[in-house]
């Protein structure tokens, strides 16, 4: 059933004039009953035809683009592929022709503001939303998003994800493209371990983001091949809980956390040879760290990080990474968002990530 107007009228006690002025924003209305009237828009998940969208239940030329830091070239990266796809190409001519408007909508990492922006396009009619990067671990959430996204599509509006986990059970997503973050972050510790390192500190993302958990996840499954953690049982939890406490640190995927952490992990286990970093902005700050103390890169202790962006193979030494294939991610989504491209079997995609070793990572001293 439709709810109107009236409906959030109703439910904030207010007159449906009041509801109008609060949603058009042409009219001073008290902070408190602004709130009621969001809250009631909220609860009945109200939608409010955009403009240029009052004709039946016709999508508009509306695009957004989900990130949660533009300024992250991760986030940026693939944004920008994708409204390249989104945007054109057009005849040259100026005049429109298929193309839509993109608009990245930043969340800065907030679960709230994700959901804020997925009804926001809603109430658009957008005509496909890409949501990037990884969810948040929150069942609460989760189901909310999934809610969200079923009514986007109901609307007919495309949903793709990309370089995030499939939402299980939700037929409402077109398409969507998972990194391989388990299995490059595999390779790249295997890659450590062949050198002969056993000393491994971890800088981990926010333990709340799947992408953090995926990544330590193949960390943890090449140290378990190697003998040197658990693998949870009861037998050997205390040795996996161990390593956590002392070698892995979580923080923000930004160049000050992978300084902190660094710092951290180097007062609580002088002897590590090597460091993993969550990213590869991480890594530099782990760099900068570790020559803070006066050790040399790969001599005293070798770096890693992950994703492969631009700046990795320029930093000194060049750092070793996992490449993912960010752009061309990026730019399928933005054709699968416009209908350009046929989805993926059962809709989705797993997206290899290539280990890149570079100068970054020798065998620890005495090897």
């Amino acid at each position: 059933m439709t709810v109107t107007l009236a409906d959030v009228a109703a439910r904030a006690r207010v007159s449906p004039a009041t509801v109008s002025r609060v949603l058009n924003g042409n009219y001073p209305v008290a902070a408190s009953t602004r709130e009621r009237v969001l809250r009631a828009v909220d609860e009945l998940d109200y939608v409010l035809n955009g403009p240029a969208s009052s004709l039946a239940a016709a999508t508009s030329d509306l695009v957004g683009i989900l990130v949660n830091d533009i300024a992250d070239p991760f986030f940026g990266i693939m944004a920008g592929a994708a409204q390249t796809e989104i945007g054109g190409p057009g005849d040259g001519s100026g005049r429109a022709g298929g193309e839509k408007l993109a608009v990245i909508c930043n969340t800065g990492g907030s679960p709230e503001r994700e959901l804020t922006y997925l009804t926001l396009l809603q109430r658009q009619r957008a005509a496909a939303v890409v949501l990037t990067g990884g969810a948040v671990e929150d069942p609460a959430h989760r189901a909310a998003t999934s809610a969200k996204l079923t009514r986007l599509a109901d609307a007919g509006t495309r949903v793709v994800l990309c370089g995030r986990p499939p939402l299980p059970d939700n037929e409402a997503v077109v398409a969507t493209l998972a990194f391989d973050n388990r299995g490059g972050g595999r390779r790249l510790t295997e890659h450590l371990l062949a050198l002969g390192h056993r000393r491994i500190g971890y800088v981990a993302g926010p333990s709340e983001r799947t992408t953090t958990r995926h990544r330590l996840e193949g960390h943890l499954d090449a140290m378990r091949a190697a003998g040197l953690v658990g693998d949870g049982t009861d037998a050997t939890a205390p040795l996996l809980g161990r390593y956590e406490e002392r070698l892995v640190v979580h923080g923000p995927y930004d160049r000050r956390s992978g300084y902190d952490a660094t710092v951290e992990l180097l007062r609580r286990e002088p002897e590590v040879t090597a460091v993993v970093a969550a990213n590869d902005t991480v890594a530099l700050g782990a760099s900068a760290a570790i020559r803070d103390r006066g050790l040399r890169i790969p001599e005293d202790v070798s770096v890693a990080g992950f994703d492969d962006l631009p700046f990795s193979v320029d930093a000194v030494p060049a750092l070793t990474t996992v490449r993912l294939p960010l752009f061309e991610a990026g730019a399928r989504a933005g054709r699968l968002a416009m209908g350009k491209e046929t989805p993926p079997p059962g809709g989705i995609a797993t997206i290899p990530a290539e280990l890149m070793v570079r100068g970054s990572t020798a065998p620890p001293r005495g090897r």
